[in-house]
């Protein structure tokens, strides 16, 4: 039934007044957002284990919507997804085109794409050009097999199939490399290089077959050389946009960073330009989208200004906006068109000749470049990536009349084909280097400097990783009071700052990947000039210069589930001896109207990192549980600004817990107290005899873990009173910054958390104790809400009414890395293996 657009109503009076809100424009607008939002989301959740990008979920979830799937009823059809919505629909959704080809040009440096160096540009140039051939000898065979297919002119039919074919999804690869951890390598160099090259080259081919398109279909009779006006006026318009636009854009951008947070009209009026400069190239002839996509190469990469504008465009762009468009195309593909096995063979030819002409292309050109054939292999494979600009591509020719419904549908099964196989392709083809199972840095328990004879033995390598900038001020804290104090100089310190970054679909992180550094992992350069600079590298610069603390930041953009790699990677790569982490929970020491403490909670992924650092780095590990270390005065180098509280129940992390406080006792600033726990004696001995079975049925996540490893006990016993002797020896060099004493407890928990509470410690460092002393042992059995942190330092984090900020310190050593959850017996034992433990010195 025909409906008369102009008579369709905004929004209803509501069921009670007798209207179908499904039959106006805006609640059914409503209605099929949420519907489109909920089933991309609902696959792109499915898909994730198989590594696949959001675009695939959202091409597939389109589809499924429209007549391939759930269109099959039509009652479904006509009621969520009349005929007369899709206008309102594809309006909609190409408001969010609009904006996110201007983000896809914001990512896009020009300059850097030039600075790619002769063998991007061939292997672009083969990459682009037999898949063009093959797209263009593939249309003929379309042509003459597919009914309709020849309606079409030539000059438009041929040029669409070869850009469908030729091009490669810039966006998508990117966080392909980045999600494979190939961004970095020379493979994932190349192909974000060459990808550059090759987005460029199919938005000048993409306007080539729009402004030939102009002359069939309705237009048949037009003359070509319409097609030439369209062209020249095109390419004037970038030009004016480069010559007049740009320099523009860079002074809007400079004034905009001036005024920061009164920089609003700035920002709108960037967004009136890319409205602007949408209207004149759809006024020219050729797509909307053409001139949003050259005007965001106009907007100045370095500074604040593109951040801002990423941040204010890309939630509501790519969540909410960009789903629409996909949906829109789904909407158009009819898979049921492919019918009978002729259709499905065209079908295989077209995906066989795509990936055929891609690869090979890329391939021949990369050896002849003297790349490794795996490498080569690999990068053809990555090139082969489409997405959002395909279905541009297809979407234009389906509207301009290039291209039918059974072209069009066989081409969309083509893209999704392509780009699902790109990542498991790519991941059996070229593995990249994951976990570090080898571990170098074995040290001793007294000595916390890497074993390198290219560096100075003293020197003491730290990495130090934070989620925000609201971690920096603690970890210079906490920096400062370890590289001791000036008698006579300070300890040599080299200090790498990785600021921890997740890898999402934004815009922004992909933004910042590509601001990589040739180190093998996703790095910010902070050498780079005109780079902005993010608060984290700032504040620890701030530190550094003025301490002649040697700083190197970097920034780590990377998935939460393999973070880990990336961290562990950095300290094995740069021999650090203490890694140092951010708890996922921050407490700040202002209280709320209640009395409570606020607690900031940064996310259970960032606990999992913590977790997986904790089993899988390759030196000792802190984990700082902030409440405001890094408030109030900075720590002095005269007087004594901060109160260090070490508790020592035994064993190697407690000993390296010493070793820590031994360098903070250096610092003038610093007065630390070393507490050694003594079992306080009772008439019941058997107190003394505990013994902790390995439980594998207790869940890790809630129960503690300990070292499953045999160790002689006497000579633990033998280490530790050597640690704290070297301590209390130290106390008396110390001018009275050490102190030491001997706290004989009954109840452990009770003394531990009455040393937390009392506010006289700005600081309490604990070992994590996962080769117990009997007191630790008795701990075993406790509800454990951070079992990570072990008993002592999970107690201490867990309370609300610890003042102190914790320190749990884990020192590495390959015997103590198998830990499992435990069952505490009391008395002897009974048979099996047990994890002893011994109470007789404590």
């Amino acid at each position: 039934m025909a409906v008369n657009i102009t008579s369709i109503k905004t929004s209803s009076n509501g069921v009670w007044q007798g209207d179908n809100p499904l039959d106006f424009a805006f609640p059914l607008l409503i209605v099929q957002t949420t519907l489109v939002l909920l089933l991309g989301r609902s696959l792109a959740f499915l898909l994730k284990p198989l590594r696949q990008p959001k675009v695939i979920a959202e091409i597939v979830g389109g589809i499924l919507l429209g007549p391939s799937a759930l269109g099959r009823n039509k009652t479904y059809l006509h009621k969520l997804f009349p005929s007369w919505s899709m206008p309102i629909l594809e309006t909609v959704a190409n408001i969010g085109l609009l904006f996110f080809l201007f983000l896809v040009g914001l990512e896009l440096d020009l300059r850097s794409i030039l600075r790619s160096g002769r063998r991007a540009f061939a292997i672009a140039a083969a990459g682009i050009s037999l898949p063009f051939s093959c797209g263009v000898g593939v249309s003929f065979v379309l042509r003459s097999a597919v009914p309709g297919a020849d309606e079409a002119g030539y000059g438009p039919f041929l040029v669409f199939m070869g850009v469908a074919l030729s091009i490669t999804a810039f966006p998508v690869l990117a966080r392909i490399l980045a999600e494979l951890k190939l961004l970095t390598t020379p493979v994932g160099e190349t192909a974000m290089a060459a990808a550059a090259f090759n987005d460029v080259a199919a938005w000048v081919l993409l306007a080539v077959a729009v402004a030939l398109s102009g002359t069939s279909g309705s237009g048949s009779h037009r003359s070509p050389v319409v097609s030439l006006w369209v062209l020249l006026c095109g390419m004037a318009f970038v030009a004016v946009q480069m010559i007049a636009v740009r320099p523009a854009m860079s002074w809007v951008a400079k004034r905009a960073e001036s005024e920061g947070g009164e920089s609003e009209v700035w920002i709108a009026l960037t967004f009136a330009g890319v409205l602007v400069s949408g209207f004149f190239t759809d006024f020219i002839g050729i797509h909307s989208i053409f001139g949003a996509f050259v005007f965001g190469l106009t907007v100045p990469k370095e500074g604040e200004f593109a951040g801002r504008l990423i941040e204010r465009i890309e939630d509501f762009v790519s969540g909410l906006l960009l789903p629409l468009y996909f949906a829109s195309s789904g909407l158009k593909t009819n898979v049921a068109s492919i019918k009978g096995g002729k259709s499905w063979g065209l079908l295989a030819l077209v995906i066989c000749t795509a990936c055929a002409g891609k690869i090979v292309g890329t391939f021949v050109v990369a050896v002849a470049c003297r790349m490794v054939a795996r490498d080569a292999l690999a990068l053809g494979v990555l090139m082969n990536t489409k997405g959002l600009v395909e279905l541009i591509v297809l979407n234009i020719g389906k509207e301009r009349k290039v291209l039918n419904d059974e072209t069009f549908a066989v081409m969309v099964l083509m893209a999704l084909f392509t780009t699902f196989i790109t990542t498991p392709t790519v991941m059996a083809i070229y593995k990249p280097a994951r976990a570090h199972k080898h571990r170098k840095l074995h040290r001793s328990a007294s000595s916390s400097s890497p074993p390198s004879a290219a560096s100075d033995p003293k020197e003491l390598r730290v990495l130090a990783c934070a989620h925000s900038p609201r971690d920096a001020p603690s970890l210079i804290t906490l920096i400062e009071a370890i590289r001791g104090g000036a008698r006579p100089r300070p300890s040599p310190l080299k200090l790498y700052v990785l600021h921890l970054v997740e890898l999402t679909e934004r815009s922004s992180s992909i933004v910042m990947v590509r601001r990589a550094r040739r180190n093998g992992l996703p790095f910010l350069n902070p050498l780079r000039r005109r780079q902005p600079r993010d608060q984290v590298a700032l504040a620890f610069d701030a530190y550094g210069q003025p301490n002649r603390v040697r700083v190197r930041s970097m920034t780590a953009v990377s998935a939460l589930p393999t973070m880990h790699e990336d961290v562990c990677s950095v300290a094995e790569d740069k021999r650090v001896s203490l890694l140092i982490v951010p708890f996922h929970k921050r407490q700040h020491r202002s209280r709320g109207d209640d009395g409570a403490a606020a607690i900031e909670n940064v996310g259970h992924g960032w606990r999992s990192v913590n977790q997986r650092v904790l089993r899988e780095a390759p030196c000792s590990v802190a984990v700082l549980v902030d409440r405001g270390f890094g408030e109030g005065e900075q720590v002095g180098p005269t007087e004594v600004t901060r109160e260090v509280c070490v508790l020592f129940f035994g064993g190697p992390d407690d000993r390296e817990a010493v070793e820590l406080a031994s360098r903070m006792a250096e610092h003038p600033g610093i007065r630390v107290t070393v507490v050694r726990f003594i079992m306080q004696k009772s008439g019941n001995e058997d107190r003394q005899n505990v013994t902790l079975r390995p439980s594998p049925s207790k869940s890790a996540e809630k129960s503690y873990t300990f070292s499953t490893a045999v160790m002689d006990r006497e000579r633990e016993n033998e280490k530790d009173d050597a640690a704290v002797e070297a301590f209390r020896s130290k106390t008396e060099e110390t001018e009275g910054t050490a102190t030491y004493e001997e706290k004989t407890v009954g109840n452990v928990i009770e003394a531990v958390l009455a040393i937390g509470r009392s506010g006289a410690f700005d600081l309490v460092v604990v070992g994590k104790g996962r080769f117990p002393t009997s007191m630790v042992a008795e701990l075993a059995g406790r509800p454990a809400e951070h079992p990570e942190l072990g008993p002592i330092g999970d107690a201490l984090a867990s309370s609300s009414n610890v003042v102190s900020s914790v320190l749990v310190v884990q020192q590495h050593d390959v015997v103590h890395s198998d830990e499992t959850p435990v069952s505490m017996v009391l008395g002897d034992g009974a048979d099996g293996v047990v994890l002893e433990v011994d109470g007789s010195k404590h």
